[in-house]
């Protein structure tokens, strides 16, 4: 994978795009040109069903992104604010904020109430 992002960031994605968008028209007369987000989606959506995947959406990259933040931080809102280029840590934690399935405090409330305390 990091092969061919090397090898479209090299070779085929266009020079001089003054942008910085990842995904741009590669042929045509918008050559260079960022794709419009249906066309991200569409592409999503042809790859999901190519990997046997389903549906693939945008958001499911940035809500696993945010989670992968959150557990690497030790549920630090503030770093995912800052990572996800949030303004609010409360949506956040609104949104993306979940508790964390490991904690052994977690599994042992879980065990508890389903009366398997050990």
């Amino acid at each position: 994978m990091v092969h061919t992002y090397f090898e479209y960031l090299t070779g085929e994605y266009p020079r001089g795009a003054g942008h910085g968008m990842l995904l741009v028209q590669l042929h045509g007369a918008r050559t260079g040109q960022p794709w419009a987000p249906v066309g991200a989606r569409r592409m999503l959506g042809r790859a999901g069903k190519r990997a046997g995947l389903g549906l693939v959406k945008p958001h499911a990259f940035r809500h696993t992104f945010t989670s992968a933040v959150l557990d690497a931080a030790d549920g630090n809102l503030l770093i995912a604010r800052d990572a996800g280029g949030w303004a609010s840590a409360a949506t956040v934690d609104e949104v993306y904020g979940h508790v964390d399935l490991h904690d052994l405090t977690f599994d042992a409330a879980l065990r508890t109430v389903w009366g398997e305390a050990k």
